[in-house]
């Protein structure tokens, strides 16, 4: 019988989530049923949209249950099979994360393409991530070439994609981030202009020293005085796509929103919520996109890598801290 290390969930964090709110635990797997396979993880996703899922309360996913194993993407490789439609050597993607060995009756998994990309990409600009950046870009909001684009967390994981395609639309873009070593990762992707938001006494007047004339998109990340200052400097029929509010997610209460909501109304803004999952229908199309960015050197994929499940929480933990350029990962 193989033993899978897994991290659990085993109390809910209070304000910013600490190493206490989680145990690793070894876990003895069953043998094989008919059409099983067994998975070697070797690539793990730790994404902040998991801290509210460790809430217990009504929100746009289901809560992580307490002293279960909780969930990820993940890459892995089939070491053992009962299912000839992943025979052994198989290299898949789901969602079991937060472990080193898995069984599934693959219908949670999905075979990767033979293509020479590192297997990682589909963790991140080939994956969920991606996904994310582009589908809030060119479904949610339809960019415009003429589009001057604002994007919060730019260093981020969903922000340095996001910062990418707007520019190969011919988009002017504006990043925020929050270190001059960011600055710098931001600016050899090709933006106009970076603002480090950590630096800047007043982040409204940065932003429209920025872009003079206005912005037109926002791509929300951060929420809290980034959406206050998209909202000042945004233009009449401005668009916003909300992709997440990181700035509230260790909040134990909900936090008032900005002060000037109403701009929402006066400039006659478009504020529109997303989840990449109501996207996957557009995989195919994304992927042959993506794909081709990739191959022709257009996209740039940045990558903080955690080794070993033990440091998986670490890697998690980082995200509120600002460890991570581009994806943040743990190779297992």
């Amino acid at each position: 019988m193989a033993t899978s290390q897994q991290i659990h969930l085993v109390s809910r964090p209070t304000g910013i989530p600490t190493q206490a709110n989680f145990a690793q635990v070894d876990v003895t797997l069953p043998d094989l049923n008919d059409g099983e396979v067994l998975i070697k993880n070797t690539w793990m996703s730790v994404d902040p949209y998991m801290r509210p899922r460790m809430i217990d309360r009504k929100s746009y996913i289901a809560p992580f249950n307490l002293n279960e194993v909780m969930e990820a993407g993940a890459i892995g490789e089939v070491i053992e099979s009962r299912n000839d439609d992943f025979p052994v050597g198989s290299k898949v993607s789901h969602i079991s994360g937060w472990r080193t060995l898995h069984i599934s009756d693959g219908s949670d998994l999905t075979l990767l393409p033979n293509v020479p990309l590192p297997d990682q990409l589909f963790l991140s600009t080939m994956g969920m991530t991606g996904l994310t950046a582009w589908a809030g870009l060119t479904k949610v909001i339809s960019l415009k070439e003429t589009d001057t684009v604002f994007v919060s967390a730019a260093s981020g994981a969903v922000g340095s994609v996001v910062c990418q395609i707007a520019k190969l639309k011919g988009c002017k873009v504006i990043a925020s981030v929050g270190s001059d070593e960011k600055a710098q990762m931001v600016e050899a992707l090709g933006v106009d202009a970076v603002i480090n938001y950590k630096t800047v006494a007043n982040l409204t007047e940065a932003l429209e020293q920025a872009a003079p004339q206005g912005i037109d998109v926002y791509f929300e990340n951060v929420g809290g005085d980034h959406l206050e200052a998209a909202l000042n400097v945004m233009n009449d029929y401005g668009r916003i796509p909300v992709c997440g509010m990181i700035s509230g997610y260790n909040n134990d209460t909900a936090q008032p929103g900005p002060s000037n909501l109403f701009y929402i109304n006066s400039k006659k803004l478009t504020m529109q919520g997303f989840i990449v999952i109501d996207y996957f229908d557009q995989f195919p199309e994304f992927i042959e996109q993506m794909g081709a960015w990739i191959s022709e050197g257009k996209i740039k994929s940045e990558e903080t890598v955690y080794h070993g499940i033990e440091n998986a929480v670490d890697a998690f933990l980082g995200l509120f801290e600002g460890k991570n350029k581009g994806k943040m990962l743990v190779k297992l």
